[in-house]
């Protein structure tokens, strides 16, 4: 884990500086002399050598200070922990939904092999793998937003405004976020518990008159959670990460928007920040679901 950090820290020190743009040009503007650039850029320390740079920059970044916004001027994990009072609400719930209907519309198709129930689910999903994520959201926009008028269009009121408005705020960005996740997890269930199912074990039973509801839950479906696991331990990460976009249909004050804006504005510090703290955040996630095979399986021992 420590490894693939190390390498993430420096590809995104090594892409953000390929960007286009001189960022003490961008903030003193065009019209600026040559001199005044070059004292702005000495202060930034981007006249320094690369390696130097970087070597800098990881050594506070391990500290937790990922530096200061050129375009805010404040700390960059200040800022980004404002920022997720919006973008963690928003992942979890779309995680939770996306959890909640993938996994009952699985284990519904695989118990309806090859029937009009299968072929229903996997048509269902196949819709939602097709649909776009920020398509989705401009369309759940028209239906809820501007036909009917049950939820805002786009915005965040903040958690002052009591929980449940906050949560009404989200659902949109939430369904439209997971909906592809829910299309991919919803075949890995299928397919994983088909597998089991066609165990020995399974089989026996049935033989012995076990009920259909226990043979399902507590022998196939409990044996088939190591894939779906690691699917969904991936898609955590992604869920975070595509949040970027449905962030900016929406118009969230979350990561995503955060992001976007640094990246317009060449703001350095900011756009390593974010895309440090959310790659970390998947390797941790899935170091994690690692961890947890073992729970799952006892047969998986860590030596």
């Amino acid at each position: 884990m420590l490894l693939t950090l190390l390498f993430v820290s420096l590809l995104v020190f090594m892409v953000v500086r390929v960007l286009p743009g001189d960022p003490a040009l961008i903030m003193l503007g065009i019209e600026a002399s040559p001199d005044a650039v070059a004292r702005m850029r000495e202060a930034l320390g981007l006249n320094r050598p690369v390696p130097v740079q970087y070597a800098e920059w990881a050594g506070r970044a391990v500290l937790g200070d990922l530096g200061r916004s050129i375009q805010y001027d404040v700390p960059v994990a200040g800022l980004i922990a404002s920022r997720l009072s919006v973008t963690l609400p928003l992942t979890i719930m779309a995680a939770a939904l996306m959890v909640m209907a993938a996994i009952p519309l699985g284990v519904f198709a695989a118990t309806r092999h090859r029937r009009w129930g299968d072929y229903a689910a996997m048509t269902l999903s196949q819709l939602g793998i097709a649909v776009p994520g920020f398509w989705a959201g401009l369309l759940l926009i028209l239906l809820f937003s501007v036909k009917l008028g049950w939820f805002q269009a786009g915005g965040f009121d903040g958690w002052g405004q009591g929980v449940g408005h906050a949560l009404k705020s989200l659902l949109l960005p939430a369904v439209a976020l997971g909906l592809f996740q829910f299309a991919v997890l919803a075949r890995t269930t299928r397919s994983a518990l088909l597998e089991v199912l066609r165990e020995e074990y399974v089989k026996t039973a049935r033989a012995k008159g076990v009920a259909e509801g226990k043979v399902i839950f507590r022998h196939a479906l409990k044996n088939a959670m190591i894939p779906i696991l690691t699917v969904a331990g991936v898609q955590l990460g992604q869920l975070m990460a595509g949040s970027i976009i449905l962030e900016s249909v929406f118009y969230l004050p979350g990561l995503g928007r955060l992001a976007l804006g640094a990246i317009s504005a060449r703001d350095l510090p900011v756009v390593q920040g974010v895309v440090l703290f959310v790659a970390s955040a998947i390797v941790v996630i899935n170091a994690a679901v690692d961890l947890l095979y073992g729970v799952l399986d006892p047969r998986i021992r860590y030596e």
